[in-house]
């Protein structure tokens, strides 16, 4: 078994309030989880207007698969934050159980 988890520091300079925030951090952090059917929170920078941290994991039986719905799901969220934030870091690890 093999998880990815990713950790996505999202720069959201039109955020003037937690509200506004939350308007672009929930939509995406949902649909990661119905789209692509992976596990994802916000999990960092609670206390920022202007910035947040969503995590997401996959689990699989073979590396190639997690690494790949791990990809498809970092294009994903670029793509649902252009006009509405940046990622300016993605932390990746790997894990493998046998």
């Amino acid at each position: 078994m093999v998880t990815v988890s990713v950790l996505l520091t999202i720069d959201i300079p039109q955020s003037h309030s937690l509200k506004e925030k939350r308007g672009v951090i929930r939509p995406l952090v949902e649909r990661l989880r119905t789209r692509l059917h992976v596990t994802a929170a916000e999990t960092g920078l609670q206390e920022r207007v202007d910035a947040a941290q969503v995590g997401y994991a996959v689990v699989s039986r073979d590396a190639a698969t997690a690494r790949a719905v791990a990809e498809e799901a970092h294009r994903f969220a670029e793509d649902y934050l252009i006009g509405r934030g940046e990622i300016i870091d993605a932390a990746i690890e790997e894990t493998v159980l046998r």
